[in-house]
């Protein structure tokens, strides 16, 4: 077991619900377990499973409410976003018994943000809990063997029962799994879709699009959607933590680009598995399309844990001058390149710090990475 960044005892707040995001196996209900084995506080656990609870807490009715929470210090709802009017239940809870802590889960954005949103306004605190981080993994070992595992965490990502798995076999089949019983289990529930395998050619696409632009008409003409659907089915493999998307950094220059949208995986264990190309960095021709990914998913990861609030963009001119990555945090702009080979290393574009006083520019590489990628 890997000891996680994040402790929840420091985001329970009395009067407010502490909301813990994150794709199904990235670790929450271990995490959650972990604190109820250390807490003091009296405490209840139940599951959006558990249909005779869901029935009962989604009634909304006071006294029900009353019944389940008056003996307990903490209640804790693992899967909160299949329980029916969970937002307006958990809205009761607060407001009428705000000296209780309040801990739920939710495998998907998209379905537990928007029946929570507005009943929690000002009532909740938002956990993201990521699969495992290059940081964390070498917290539970060490800088120099994390950097080992480098290559097998391009290949079969960070969810933690594929990085505790001894063989690459193991890996590939558990990474497998996971892409085919849980990858799109809460799209396919919580949104009635049918098209499950138009979902997957989608992923398909971009797997082999990280790193560009993507048009959502070109994808859509090649999928025989129009680019509406297109753009529904982003959005909730974005709200189901699967990918992520970047867009363009714009301020001063008419030549720039930022109309178009990238994505990455959160996982690319996910995204190798999507595409069935398990070979090793060495056999690849996207090998820097995997550490472009990896280098910004771990970024997103790092600043994460670090307290760190930042906006990311890509930067693009018509002239073919390009930034993989820009973070903006502070007042100031930091660009980054994305490069496997360290014997590439590109200067900052002119225009770039031309253009932006405040801007720097930074190559990294397999040399560098590490302080890139930890607080």
């Amino acid at each position: 077991m890997y000891h996680r960044s994040i402790n929840l005892s420091n985001h329970l707040q009395q009067g407010k619900v502490l909301i813990i995001y994150g794709a199904r196996q990235v670790g929450k209900t271990t995490l959650v377990k972990q604190l109820l084995a250390e807490t003091s506080l009296k405490h209840a656990y139940f599951t959006g499973d558990d249909l005779a609870f869901s029935a009962d807490f989604g009634k909304c009715e006071l006294p029900v409410i009353q019944s389940i929470v008056d003996d307990l210090d903490l209640l804790v709802i693992d899967e909160a976003q299949k329980i029916e009017n969970i937002g307006t239940a958990l809205k009761l809870v607060v407001d009428h018994f705000p000296e209780k802590f309040v801990l739920v889960t939710g495998s998907s954005s998209f379905d537990l943000a928007n029946t929570t949103e507005e009943p929690l306004t000002g009532r909740k605190n938002v956990v993201t809990l990521y699969p495992l981080s290059f940081q964390e993994i070498a917290r539970n070992s060490t800088s120099y063997e994390a950097g080992r595992r480098l290559e097998d965490l391009l290949i079969y990502g960070s969810y933690p029962e594929v990085s505790i798995s001894k063989s690459k076999s193991e890996k590939e089949n558990r990474i497998t799994e996971i892409k085919n019983s849980y990858l799109i289990k809460d799209i396919l529930e919580f949104q009635l879709l049918k098209r499950s395998q138009v979902v997957m050619d989608l992923l398909k696409l971009l797997a082999f699009q990280v790193g560009n632009q993507v048009s959502t008409v070109e994808l859509g003409k090649q999928l025989g959607l129009d680019y509406k659907t297109v753009q529904r089915y982003l959005d909730l493999l974005e709200k189901s933590f699967v990918l992520v998307s970047l867009g363009g950094f714009s301020r001063n220059l008419r030549k720039e680009v930022s109309k178009m949208n990238m994505y990455y995986f959160m996982d690319l264990g996910i995204r190798n598995a999507v595409i069935a190309n398990f070979n090793s960095p060495d056999m690849r021709n996207d090998v820097d399309q995997l550490w472009e990914n990896f280098l910004f998913i771990e970024r997103i990861k790092r600043n994460a844990f670090a307290g760190h609030t930042a906006n990311y963009y890509y930067w693009r001119t018509y002239d073919q001058k390009e930034i993989d990555l820009i973070e903006e945090r502070g007042g100031q702009l930091r660009g980054f390149e994305f490069k496997w080979n360290p014997l590439k290393k590109p200067k900052a574009p002119k225009a770039w710090i031309d253009t932006y006083d405040n801007a720097s520019y930074e190559v990294i590489t397999k040399d560098n990475y590490r302080e890139f990628v930890m607080a």
